[in-house]
């Protein structure tokens, strides 16, 4: 959905004037935009895809998205407005003192107390603001150069009132062992399911005693329960199992806690980038997940 965003315009003198709110399409297309150029090799001086320094990227991302912000570090924590860590937002600047003589990093929140900036070791990655070992003591503050939040609301808000409502369609376990055996190539000949609420009347019967014989799906009291809706905490599980999937890193999403039974699933997730949450910062644990969840899920562990 195509957000028209207008942003308030301010000018900010520093060397030249340059805008203190642009406009830009949405927070979310501008962390796609960044996520576009990862592992982009660090250069000092870089501003193009070629190689980066930290500035250069924020500035190449933000002038894609349509917004103009001053070429060094030192000048863009001039622009915009400052926001305490506790406020930050999609799409703000963070600044880091990472020389010992002030500000000299930056980078783009991208939500979940992570954000994205091409390093010196790695190019373009993303940190958690929270490293202990690294950018929570040299965190310095953050600046809003475009206030996406209350535009995109108000926007949303518009389109609720005029647009008719649509059913969403979630997906069942049925489905998603369908789709999950068929995806893996699952062998689909030799049935041997004892599930007592799924006999060879079912639709998905075949694929249900694959994924069970996989071990990626495990019924609850003899029943399988083939009808019943799969939240997004029984997802993650399942997608890790299904496709094998190793590495974690924390994603802190604000309603999933340490001591969640899916959170390590779940940062199994962020860490390949398959999922990075509501752009709130939560998860959504206990949401259902629909047909189009699923798929764009799949989509991105191919991708």
């Amino acid at each position: 959905m195509k957000r028209l965003l207008t942003l308030v315009m301010a000018s900010l003198l520093f060397f030249s004037f340059v805008p203190e709110f642009a406009s830009a399409n949405s927070p979310t297309s501008l962390v796609n935009t960044a996520k576009n150029y990862m592992g982009t090799p660090y250069r000092l001086g870089g501003t193009t895809p070629t190689a980066f320094d930290c500035s250069g990227f924020t500035q190449y991302v933000f002038n894609k998205e349509g917004l103009s912000i001053p070429r060094t570090t030192g000048q863009q924590i001039g622009v915009g407005t400052s926001i305490s860590k506790s406020n930050l937002e999609v799409g703000d600047l963070v600044f880091f003192n990472t020389s010992g003589r002030g500000v000299s990093h930056v980078g783009i929140y991208i939500g979940s107390n992570n954000f994205i900036h091409a390093s010196v070791s790695k190019g373009v990655m993303v940190s958690s603001l929270d490293d202990p070992y690294y950018w929570k003591s040299r965190y310095i503050g953050a600046r809003r150069v475009a206030n996406f939040t209350d535009n995109v609301a108000k926007e949303e808000k518009k389109v609720a009132a005029s647009a008719p409502v649509k059913e969403i369609v979630y997906a069942t376990r049925g489905e998603i062992a369908q789709v999950l055996a068929e995806k893996l190539d699952l062998d689909m000949t030799t049935v041997n399911t004892t599930f007592k609420d799924v006999d060879e009347s079912n639709p998905h019967y075949k694929a249900i005693s694959a994924v069970a014989e996989a071990n990626i799906f495990s019924g609850d009291a003899g029943n399988f329960n083939p009808n019943k809706e799969l939240t997004r905490a029984q997802m993650a599980k399942v997608l890790v199992s299904a496709f094998e999937l190793r590495g974690s890193a924390i994603a802190n999403f604000s309603d999933v806690p340490n001591g969640h039974w899916a959170t390590e699933y779940i940062n199994i997730l962020f860490y390949h980038e398959i999922t990075t949450g509501y752009l709130d910062g939560t998860y959504g644990l206990s949401d259902k997940v629909s047909v189009g969840q699923l798929n764009k899920f799949i989509d991105r562990i191919h991708n």
